[in-house]
């Protein structure tokens, strides 16, 4: 049984892609980075993690993922990555390729917006789904740590993936989880077992990437 441990997790959104801009969505549709216009972001995010050292890596398998890792230049000889398919976008089914005009007037399609996304996407994913196979990956995640002793850890994903994982750790609403392109989150997690003996991930701290500056009073 996985004992108890703490561990940093930084998870970071891919670049812009050209369907990115188009506002089409992506889902699990293995769309590249657009350049140039990825590229200030890319290079910011570099700049932003180059003085940062991550004992485990993980990546969603889809190449735009992997080119926001290998322009990120984050890991080192020794780290440990790992292309995950479990950090992919919500399947977005026959939604995918589609722009929020296309799909506006379809009663499935409203009726999937007014559920928050817990309704089954035609061909797709629910957020039910998506958020069972990042319980799988997060299990994974705190055997893989403590066999390792992670004690810090990049994951490189998806807009979805991110809202769920802020769902999650900072308790707030999955349309209110937004990052954009090249940007993320950072969570300060105790892994704890609970009274049935099942481990809980808890979060004691959360903040942008990059911070953000605090207002002046």
């Amino acid at each position: 049984m996985v004992t108890d441990l703490s561990v940093e997790l930084v998870a970071v959104r891919h670049g812009i892609t050209a369907w990115n801009l188009e506002r089409r969505y992506q889902g699990q549709q293995d769309i590249p980075l657009l350049f140039p216009d990825a590229e200030a972001g890319l290079l910011a995010l570099r700049e932003l993690l180059a003085d940062e050292r991550f004992d485990a890596i993980y990546s969603s398998d889809l190449q735009r993922c992997q080119q926001t890792l290998a322009w990120s230049r984050a890991a080192t000889p020794g780290t440990a990555v790992s292309l995950e398919p479990r950090l992919r976008e919500l399947d977005f089914g026959d939604y995918e390729g589609k722009v929020y005009d296309e799909l506006k007037a379809l009663p499935h399609y409203r009726a999937w917006i007014d559920s928050v996304g817990e309704l089954q996407i035609p061909g797709g994913e629910s957020s039910g789904q998506l958020r069972a196979r990042l319980d799988a990956w997060l299990d994974d995640l705190a055997a893989n740590a403590h066999a390792g002793n992670h004690q810090k850890i990049l994951a490189v994903t998806h807009g979805g993936v991110i809202r769920e994982l802020r769902r999650r750790f900072e308790t707030i609403g999955f349309w209110d989880g937004i990052v954009h392109q090249a940007q993320g989150r950072r969570w300060q997690l105790i892994y704890q077992h609970n009274a049935q003996g099942k481990g809980e991930w808890q979060c004691s701290s959360s903040s942008a990437v990059p911070a953000q500056e605090s207002a002046t009073p």
